[in-house]
């Protein structure tokens, strides 16, 4: 069974058993996270989401990303900046998906 669903901004496609990183959430690890806004479940197209689905996944792990670098520079005007992110994720098991 497959679906795609809403977290974060994002849309996920997703089928039972995958792993997913999405952007972080305030459960704890070993908890379980129920997602209810599913756009699509096995051909069923939500307006815009499908009545009475769900996506239920256990949280693993939190975490952050590798370290990207973000560098600011105007030309001729002496002005340079330098700065790093790293953006905080869950990881997430998908456990059963409901019609």
């Amino acid at each position: 069974m497959k679906a795609i669903f809403v977290t974060g901004g994002k849309q996920y496609h997703v089928s039972e058993g995958d792993v997913l990183y999405v952007e972080k959430l305030p459960n704890e690890a070993g908890s379980d996270v129920k997602f209810t806004e599913v756009l699509y479940v096995d051909g069923k197209v939500g307006t815009p989401y499908v009545k009475n689905a769900s996506v239920t996944c256990t949280v693993e792990k939190h975490g952050k990303d590798k370290k990207i670098t973000v560098f600011k520079y105007k030309p001729k005007k002496k002005y340079r900046n330098k700065q790093g992110h790293r953006q905080p994720y869950t990881k997430l098991v998908v456990k059963k998906i409901e019609a």
